[in-house]
């Protein structure tokens, strides 16, 4: 067996901050089992920006985001002898959506923590790979002591959403991915856009990209009230966002950045953008309309932050992430509707 099907032994360090080589071995393991996105080009929105914009759509990967990677990556090195314990996840519905999967394709019961009011699509999603749904207020209750306790009582592998060796190492497949095709594109990038939520796939991306090119800047996107990670790195000490803090980018709601993830991101990232719920509408409105793809609120804050402005884009080469498009049918109503 190589080294991407043998599983680590139980017990192993997770929390290890990954190097390139982790990244490697993840995109051997996920050979055959996750989609190789394309990056996509469009004359058209090209010649609006004055730029050269290369977008990778994740949600057209297996499971409808880029969790998929990291889930299936973690997921597969489960020894053996405790895979019938099952796997746990807790997760707004993007990572549990690929855990669910990760664990079908293994013969793995999974048990996953989701907020109640997670978008319809991901819950039945989720419950569509075989996996049990447990449901908590997500204002009101804590995900990982739930989980924790069911991890507890049935010796279940919890799979964390982000702060992972593994989870990280396969978000950031996608990376891999952006770097060397554009490379066979004739891309110079000079800058990568990145969604952020815990800051798996922005660190673990960040980390193949500035090793192939280290002269692209890295940028991490939020939505403005849940710019943690853009607080955190003007600051230089993690902090977390407001209780009353609301967004419709359901899979960008971590409170705070992960601890891993943000001192990989510390190091890694160029900085941190921020938008607002109405450019992420404006921007889901025009992927639908101009790039004739579905994406999900927070997998549109890239694509929202290029069209608004934020960051400069004329005469230069980037590459964005749409990285899920796990939406219900009345969001994108609206976003048409207000796009």
């Amino acid at each position: 067996m190589t080294s991407a099907t043998v599983p680590l032994p139980q017990g192993a360090d997770f929390e290890r901050i990954p190097d390139f080589e982790d990244v490697e071995v993840a995109a051997a393991r996920l050979k055959g089992q996750a989609v190789v996105t394309p990056l996509l080009e469009y004359p058209e929105l090209n010649e609006r920006l004055g730029a050269r914009l290369l977008i990778k759509p994740e949600n057209l990967q297996r499971s409808g985001s880029f969790k998929f990677r990291g889930a299936y990556n973690r997921v597969s090195a489960i020894p053996e002898d405790v895979r019938a314990r099952g796997v746990i996840a807790f997760s707004s519905g993007n990572h549990a959506q690929g855990v669910a999967a990760a664990a079908k394709i293994h013969g793995i019961p999974a048990t996953i923590v989701m907020p109640s009011d997670a978008p319809r699509i991901k819950i039945g999603n989720t419950q569509a790979y075989g996996a049990k749904v447990v449901t908590y207020d997500r204002f009101t209750e804590d995900r990982e002591a739930i989980a924790a306790a069911i991890s507890a009582e049935t010796s279940a592998t919890l799979i964390k959403p982000y702060d992972d060796t593994l989870i990280i190492a396969g978000q950031g497949t996608c990376g891999l991915e952006i770097a060397q095709q554009a490379r066979a594109a004739g891309a110079d990038l000079d800058a990568v856009l990145i969604c952020c939520g815990g800051g798996g796939l922005s660190s673990g991306s960040a980390l193949a990209i500035k090793t192939l090119s280290p002269r692209t800047e890295v940028y991490a996107v939020e939505p403005e009230t849940f710019d943690d990670t853009r607080r955190s790195l003007q600051s230089g000490t993690r902090v977390g966002n407001d209780p009353a803090a609301r967004s419709i980018c359901d899979a960008l709601l971590a409170m705070m950045p992960g601890k891993m993830t943000f001192e990989m991101n510390q190091r890694l990232l160029a900085g941190a953008l921020a938008v607002s719920d109405e450019e992420v509408l404006h921007a889901m409105a025009f992927a639908f309309r101009a790039l004739k793809l579905v994406v999900e609120p927070g997998g549109a804050v890239c694509l929202a932050a290029v069209l608004s402005g934020k960051i400069p884009v004329a005469g230069r080469s980037l590459a964005i992430t749409l990285s899920g498009g796990n939406v219900d049918p009345e969001r994108v109503m609206e976003a048409l509707e207000i796009g």
